[in-house]
């Protein structure tokens, strides 16, 4: 019989692929370095060909060992989901689930249900990565996270997706601006402000601008920032003007800046979703997270 590759190390190779540094590669695994090395050598041993070209400097596959790597990850997945269908015959909503959530979602709408959700479903371990929308998206799509909390619109390609809530845009200004302690504010008020939006890639940022109805044409301003609680503290300093998430604002993130809070005349949201492989034999497990999310989060 013929020997093949290990998964062990066709671990290793996928992770080699996408650090292209062994030190690196070894501190994914969670093993050391001299031991990845070896379990290359061994991989390229039953493969009978090289599958990296090592310098001290940097790590590049070769053709095959690239080719390799991708239908590894592939064999990885799949894999990972024959343990999926083990579990599928044990208790639902138990075992290990390894969930991704995007930043400006995962510090205000998680510490609401994270400790309903342990005390509803005991026999369940949640591992969290918080990450932008499109790396999150390709972890999903590689196998690496079971589920994903996003916002929408976004593009989910095949995934499956259930909406747990609507977040509400909210108008934020220094308390000295023109529209501070406004009811209500105009979209056609914003068109001349000095918008203050998050960096490209944060999803946030399309959807603050669909809200404006500015689309495509404010692609850049003066300022961008990495995160919510900067453009709270921008805006507190009279730098400009901003949309806030109401999920963000219900969990405190103005407290202690002064700034002024209005809601839109033309109501904008956007919507918080949980997305899925439709592949994946957890579907089932993932329409009771929802479930269970959304039943949290309702207001009644």
């Amino acid at each position: 019989m013929k020997r093949l590759p290990t998964m062990k190390q066709l671990e290793y190779l996928t992770a080699l692929a996408e650090t292209r540094h062994f030190g690196r590669a070894a501190g994914r695994c969670h093993i050391t370095q001299s031991t990845l090395s070896a379990g290359i050598r061994d991989l390229e041993a039953v493969l009978g060909a090289p599958v990296a070209e090592r310098s001290n400097r940097h790590v590049l596959l070769t053709r095959i060992g690239a080719e390799i790597a991708d239908r590894a990850k592939a064999l990885l997945r799949d894999a990972d989901e024959l343990m999926d269908v083990a579990r599928t015959g044990r208790s639902a909503m138990s075992g290990d689930m390894h969930l991704g959530v995007i930043p400006t979602v995962g510090p205000f709408f998680l510490p609401r249900v994270l400790p309903a959700l342990r005390e509803r479903f005991p026999d369940l371990t949640v591992y969290l990565r918080e990450e932008r929308t499109g790396r999150m998206l390709a972890r999903l799509e590689d196998g690496e996270l079971d589920a994903v909390l996003i916002a929408l619109p976004c593009a989910t390609g095949d995934l499956a997706v259930e909406e747990i809530l609507e977040d509400e845009f909210l108008f934020a200004c220094h308390p000295a601006h023109p529209l501070a302690g406004a009811a209500a504010v105009p979209p056609d008020a914003l068109a001349d402000e000095r918008l203050l939006l998050l960096e490209e890639g944060h999803c946030l940022r399309s959807h603050a601008l669909d809200a404006c109805r500015l689309g495509d044409r404010r692609t850049r301003t003066q300022f961008e920032a990495s995160s919510l609680h900067t453009l709270v503290q921008m805006v507190a300093a009279g730098i400009g003007v901003t949309l806030l998430p109401r999920l963000a604002v219900d969990a405190q993130v103005a407290r202690g800046t002064g700034i002024s809070l209005s809601r839109l005349a033309a109501p904008a949201s956007r919507r918080i979703g949980l997305a899925w492989r439709r592949t994946s034999p957890r579907a089932a497990e993932f329409r009771l997270l929802a479930s269970a999310l959304r039943e949290l989060t309702d207001p009644g």
